[in-house]
């Protein structure tokens, strides 16, 4: 039987990191953007962290901000692709670490961060559990993965186009997670103070292939484990860019690609956190700070 939490294929995952990382810089602007949106949430912070983890390194954007933004201490950057990581050792502390299974002691880090990587983890609640144990009592997570509402334009076209050529369909594009669910699963790891938000990047391209190849040049291309393992079609891929085209084109012909990023923001438990008040135990009603009248329910708090 095939065991319902394993959804992606880590080996490729990491083969196609690895196949990128020569030619990477020229498909680095979505993890560029989005490590300067996770480096603005933090200069909000009053806080210092000595020493921090990043997940999913690769082509060190993050880093460089968390370094220059002299929050950090003490940075250690990892990567699924041992190529990456030995690439950022030249960085500063590095190594080759699988999400799936974080070899860290028990409260022995400040924080975590991470830009795109956990989008391909198989057990995002195990994970963000062994994250919330490596934490210290207060220590922060901030990451960002790509949400449920990424490339769902590439999604409809090779859905259609794929049914259409081959009178069936198989997975074309990863699965996401949703943003409703973001906050449950940082609660149910244990965090407290969980936020989670979403923003969208918004892309054009000359045509579906481009998108496709910059896909690919990301090391972001389809490593779901049932996907089809047979050649797809040469006119599956034709029919896909037309449908793409024909629905989603604007009036300068380009077309546009979406992807949802999630940001996770949540803290480690720890006793001098603030606590949400008992219900039924305000001393103030918001009708009288509004100038109003409080009417009952005539339910008792529990």
């Amino acid at each position: 039987m095939t065991d319902p939490m394993m959804v992606f294929d880590r080996s490729l995952v990491r083969r196609r990191r690895e196949r990128a990382q020569p030619g990477y810089d020229e498909f680095a602007f979505l993890e560029e953007a989005v490590a300067e949106r996770i480096a603005e949430r933090l200069e909000d912070m009053r806080r210092r962290f000595p020493l921090a983890l990043e997940l999913g390194a690769r082509s060190g954007a993050l880093g460089r901000l968390l370094r220059a933004g002299g929050k950090v201490d003490t940075l250690v950057q990892t990567d699924l692709s041992p190529a990456w990581a030995a690439a950022r050792a030249a960085d500063g502390p590095a190594a080759a670490v699988d999400e799936e299974a974080l070899p860290f002691a028990e409260g022995s880090l400040d924080a975590v961060f991470g830009a795109l990587s956990l989008h391909w983890v198989n057990d995002l609640p195990g994970t963000l559990s062994q994250i919330r144990r490596a934490l210290k009592p207060d220590g922060l997570l901030l990451l960002a993965m790509l949400g449920g509402e990424t490339l769902v334009e590439l999604r409809d076209a090779l859905f259609e186009a794929e049914n259409e050529v081959t009178g069936g369909v198989s997975p074309r594009v990863s699965p996401f997670a949703d943003l409703r669910d973001a906050a449950g699963l940082l609660q149910r790891a244990g965090f407290a103070l969980p936020v989670a938000d979403a923003d969208t990047i918004p892309v054009t391209y000359a045509t579906a292939f481009h998108l496709m190849r910059d896909l690919r040049g990301m090391g972001e291309s389809n490593a779901v484990l049932e996907r089809s393992r047979r050649p797809a079609p040469r006119a599956l891929f034709a029919r896909a860019a037309e449908i793409y085209a024909a629905r989603f084109a604007g009036p300068d012909g380009r077309v546009p690609a979406r992807f949802q990023v999630l940001f996770l923001t949540a803290w480690a438990p720890s006793a001098d956190q603030p606590k949400p008040l008992r219900p039924g135990s305000a001393r103030n009603s918001l009708a009288g700070a509004l100038g109003g009248h409080e009417v009952g329910t005539g339910e008792t708090p529990g």
